[in-house]
């Protein structure tokens, strides 16, 4: 099966193809087969004309579970968020909220580019719930890596029975510390993961007092608990020769720019990161703070620190975040997934375009997203998904979040809103 989109403007992210003004990008068997300005084929022709021709973005930490409450907290802090989304909220969580959630969140980001999404999963109250995360994840289009971060004294065995689940590159071990655990638990499971053969991510930050003084990464360090299947989230507060120890040991770091500014995190590490020797990503982190889209993250990353470059930020949010993912994607690379975007650049927002990196970067926004393909698979036309019954879906988690609220005992009295579109 070969797909030729003709004569958009090609972002490769490949430095050694460069971006062409006007150039066609060949697809076949799910993969990029070339790159060019006058490609011929037998194949399915979509013209790409008017349209930036980029590859999918990867989002690398995202709290899918928490969909049906988005917006709820634009307002909060990070102990607020804390207090609600896990204190209030979740403990009345059901198998079913947790799929809506993960299904319909799974496809927003879809909806916005996002070909590749790490789903960091801290709702996991029973094994139910775990399954019922992972079922939504699979039943939306794109490619979804499900980052276990399981609690409790005793987490092996649960870790045991989802990798049997998701024996492949699809599931990731969140590990419970060190900054809210001791360093033995972290050890233990840093331990598990490298027997099961799975990467690990952990949230470090600064934002409510260190458990481990202020070093935990050197602590990890200490105990070779550190290589490059490790991710460390928002990392806010760590010195300079921790994020030097991180990219010593091929780790990764990843930034979520407008819930870490929103919470009161000290100051986004990406500028320090870099010079470290780090390739920073971006993610989301959690919809209920912050919008759903990466476009917003990397305007952010941008505005807070004007030491970036427009193509840095973008290559935060792709070919940076494919490689922390373990992913073949990224970058329009000939042999590579075609995991690509295509953005209306004559849209009255953007248009007209003097130069695609920079408008995708300080002005792009998920109404852009024309068409998006997975593995060469067009999951996404004109601006609607493919396949996706959408009323029934909007009509659940509605109703998912009235019983979820009500079992609460929030006050709020949220909107309807028209899910019959």
């Amino acid at each position: 099966m070969k797909t030729l989109l003709r004569g958009g403007m090609v972002v490769s992210m490949d430095p050694a193809l460069g971006d062409l003004p006007r150039g066609d990008v060949l697809i076949e068997d799910g993969r990029i087969a070339a790159i060019g300005t006058t490609l011929d084929a037998d194949a399915e022709i979509v013209d790409a004309t008017g349209k930036i021709v980029l590859p999918g973005f990867v989002d690398t930490h995202r709290h899918t579970w928490q969909t049906a409450f988005r917006g709820l907290g634009a307002d909060w802090t990070f102990d607020q968020y804390r207090a609600a989304a896990h204190g209030t909220l979740k403990p009345h969580y059901r198998a079913d909220d947790v799929y809506l959630g993960n299904l319909l969140g799974r496809l927003e980001a879809l909806n916005s580019g996002v070909t590749t999404m790490l789903d960091w999963f801290h709702c996991a109250l029973h094994p139910e719930n775990a399954d019922a995360a992972i079922a939504g994840l699979q039943d939306a289009p794109g490619h979804s890596i499900f980052c276990y971060g399981a609690d409790g004294p005793d987490i092996e065995p649960e870790i045991r029975r989802v990798r049997k689940l998701l024996p492949g590159e699809d599931m990731v071990l969140g590990l419970r510390g060190p900054v809210v655990s001791t360093m033995d638990e972290t050890a233990a499971d840093v331990r598990l993961a490298r027997e099961l053969g799975l990467p690990v991510s952990v949230h470090v930050h600064g934002t409510g007092g260190w458990r481990h003084g202020d070093r935990p990464i050197a602590g990890m360090a200490e105990r070779g608990l550190l290589d490059e299947r490790t991710t460390v989230v928002h990392g806010n507060g760590l010195s300079d020769d921790q994020l030097r120890m991180l990219a010593d040991a091929g780790s990764s770091v990843s930034v979520s720019p407008d819930v870490e500014l929103k919470m009161g995190f000290e100051p986004l590490i990406t500028g320090r990161a870099l010079a470290a020797g780090l390739r920073p990503t971006l993610s989301v982190d959690d919809c209920l703070s912050a919008g759903g889209d990466l476009f917003g993250a990397m305007r952010t990353a941008l505005a807070a620190d004007r030491g970036l470059t427009t193509r840095t930020v973008l290559e935060c949010a792709t070919v940076n975040g494919a490689r922390a993912c373990g992913r073949d994607t990224g970058s329009l690379t000939p042999g590579k997934a075609a995991d690509l975007v295509l953005l209306d650049a004559e849209d009255l927002s953007v248009f007209p375009v003097a130069d695609p990196v920079r408008t995708i970067v300080s002005a792009g926004h998920p109404g852009l997203v024309d068409s998006v393909y997975v593995a060469g698979k067009a999951v996404k036309r004109h601006g609607r998904l493919l396949d996706v019954d959408l009323p029934p879906l909007r009509a659940r988690l509605l109703e998912s979040r009235e019983r979820i609220a009500a079992a609460a005992g929030l006050s709020w009295a949220p909107q309807e809103a028209d899910v019959t579109r």
